[in-house]
């Protein structure tokens, strides 16, 4: 691995929507690109298409963590995403003294296939990531920029696909040869069946909880990211929730760390 080696880092989850945590974590992030860390930001998004989606009166469907996509609902998950998220962050980042570049995934650097059928439903215009160039990203990092990716992929035909934000952030750590892939969100960490947090585990015990039935909802994406992330090849893989999302910045520990070596 380059000494150099980028990290990647995901927002989601309510801090997007809280003020002050998503600045004190956006500042965090400004501080190490700062002190010289190569890092390459993704986000998600999800409260504020769900607050659009009610604005226009269009159903929200959520399906095993993943949202179910019609046409009216990826219309409005690409405005969002590739529009006020995206270009709120760069602002803020660069009010924090970082050369932020906003970018939309879909611009070429992930392609992906439409997702199969999840329990019998249709998931509609979801992508699994079937490839990611990552030569945009690598010559922003090499400038010395700070890219802000919004989590959208060219489908088949050249049609946006809605990719789920955690799934987006393993490829790209995979593909830009990451250290370290960082989930900044508002939840603690990964639970086992007895209800407590685990702050370390391996694959094979993510793959576990996996098969099992103590994790659910939006973990079960987030956490199999992770394990994607880690097989791929990046060393650490942290999710970490509310009080330690600054320190897993910094290099210490997150929630849960999910880790090959």
């Amino acid at each position: 691995m380059r000494a150099d080696a980028p990290a990647v880092v995901k927002l989601g989850g309510s801090l997007l929507e809280n003020d002050a945590a998503r600045a004190a974590v956006v500042w965090a992030i400004a501080r190490r690109w700062r002190a010289g860390e190569r890092i390459v930001l993704v986000h998600g998004g999800g409260k504020r298409i769900d607050a659009e989606l009610a604005a226009r009166g269009i159903p929200r469907r959520i399906h095993e963590g993943l949202r179910v996509t019609d046409g009216p609902t990826l219309a409005v998950v690409v405005a969002v995403l590739s529009g006020p998220v995206n270009a709120g962050l760069v602002r803020e980042l660069t009010a924090c003294g970082a050369d932020a570049v906003g970018l939309c995934a879909a611009d070429g650097d992930l392609r992906a296939e439409r997702h199969p059928p999840v329990g019998g439903v249709d998931l509609g215009c979801v992508g699994v990531v079937s490839a990611v160039d990552p030569g945009r990203l690598e010559t922003l990092l090499a400038a010395g920029r700070l890219p802000v990716v919004a989590p959208l992929a060219s489908g088949p035909g050249g049609g946006r696909l809605n990719v789920n934000a955690d799934a987006a952030a393993a490829a790209i750590a995979a593909a830009v040869g990451a250290h370290r892939l960082l989930f900044l969100t508002d939840v603690e960490g990964v639970a086992d069946e007895a209800g407590r947090l685990r702050s370390r585990l391996d694959p094979p015990e993510a793959l576990r909880l996996l098969d099992g039935t103590a994790i659910s909802g939006g973990m079960r994406p987030k956490l199999a990211a992770c394990l994607a992330a880690a097989r791929a090849g990046v060393r650490e893989v942290i999710i970490a929730g509310p009080g330690r999302r600054e320190a897993a910045l910094a290099g210490g520990p997150g929630g849960t760390a999910l880790v090959t070596a």
